[in-house]
């Protein structure tokens, strides 16, 4: 049985190794709750991946994902906040029916734009379509108008900070700085259990394979090779008459998209959702998990996103004080060191080694003609 043209050899032993990692060797090797950290790292892997795509395929440098994170975690929240919000559960406030924070702001009704969150339909799809949507809003302002590169980052930056003030700022509908919590079951099913939580690990590594075919779709597809000559040669694409302004908000609405179900897989797998997963500084990290694992390689925004938020972990309960100081200078040494990240280690010292020993085992092969050698790393399109 042949394989789908869009999955390469590498590819498919990509797919193997990480499903190998995710669905056999952690569940088998570490407790619930370390598997359950493991969850909640796998939701920025969201993040990454589509940072992979509109930033190392496209160019597009996004600093302000946390949005997009932000409104697909709020989503889910808003729908497990009202369920856990019945007139049962809140008789003894002052207005039942409600979620606390708003009796406790003198709030009576629920607002309009809480409503469609009573149906988990309406819940999923407004997860998917409100963060394409706003990213569409954004891409469309900038990219018609052809701003880019570093100011096009400095004002995502900006939009993170301003939902980071609105959420803030309008406790009595969003909960304020401690965010949507208090937050028990989907659909009756109570989310809070050892078990549930293995089950939701499960669930959130399926939504992941599905949203990296999805990924390496477009990698090699058409769409794929023109983001990729965009990044490199932008007016030459232009000049062959292509709307370079529709191919980048496509790859920013993507993105999005992506973060979004990260977000939403981060509430359920963690409980809760407040603005300190949305603003500038949690951006900015999504971005060095894709810069360390490498923002040309699918799977290696993937890993890095597990290895830097294991390192946080650990830096944190032993050195509480040092893990920004770690993070700087993480980055620093991906920028000066190894700038393309942990594909780009393999590509270039790991992979020629294994190709090497390979040659020699081979009878009759020739391992000094470098056939063997210049292989892409994964996510890295040839050019």
């Amino acid at each position: 049985m042949e394989s789908p043209r869009f999955l390469s050899r590498s590819d498919l032993i990509g797919l193997a190794a990480l499903a190998l990692l995710l669905v056999v060797i952690l569940p088998l090797s570490l407790d619930v709750f370390r598997l359950n950290l493991v969850a909640k790292y796998l939701t920025y892997a969201f993040v990454a991946l589509g940072l992979v795509l509109c930033w190392g395929f496209g160019g597009i440098l996004s600093l302000g994902q946390g949005v997009f994170f932000g409104l697909g975690g709020y989503g889910m929240a808003m729908y497990l906040k009202l369920e856990a919000s019945s007139v049962a559960n809140t008789k003894i406030q002052s207005t039942p029916g409600i979620p606390d924070f708003m009796d406790w702001n003198q709030i009576t009704q629920l607002p309009f734009f809480w409503q469609p969150f009573h149906s988990l339909t309406l819940t999923i799809l407004a997860i998917l379509i409100i963060p394409a949507f706003f990213a569409y809003l954004i891409g469309a302002a900038m990219f018609k108008r052809r701003v880019g590169g570093v100011y096009f980052a400095i004002i995502t930056q900006a939009i993170a900070a301003i939902l980071t003030i609105l959420i803030i700022g309008q406790q009595g509908y969003t909960g304020g700085i401690n965010g949507i919590t208090d937050l028990r079951t989907l659909k009756g099913w109570d989310i809070r259990p050892d078990h549930a939580k293995v089950v939701l690990y499960f669930v959130e590594v399926a939504f992941l394979f599905g949203c990296i075919l999805l990924a390496l779709f477009v990698r090699h597809s058409k769409l794929g090779r023109i983001l990729v000559a965009m990044r490199e040669k932008e007016d030459r694409v232009r000049f062959s008459g292509y709307s370079v302004a529709n191919f980048k908000i496509f790859a920013f609405c993507l993105a999005a998209m992506f973060a979004a179900i990260g977000g939403a897989m981060f509430t359920l797998n963690v409980g809760f959702m407040s603005p300190s997963f949305v603003g500038i500084v949690p951006s900015i990290e999504m971005v060095i998990y894709t810069a360390v694992g490498g923002r040309l390689s699918i799977f290696g925004a993937i890993y890095g996103t597990l290895l830097v938020n294991f390192a946080k972990t650990s830096l944190s309960e032993s050195f509480p004080q040092l893990w920004l100081f770690g993070l700087g200078a993480l980055f620093i040494a991906v920028v000066l060191i190894f700038p393309n990240g942990l594909a780009g280690i393999w590509r270039d010292y790991v992979q020629p080694l294994i190709d090497r020993l390979i040659s020699k085992r081979k009878p009759g092969s020739d391992h000094t003609s470098g056939k063997s050698f210049g292989r892409v790393a994964d996510g890295a399109p040839a050019e």
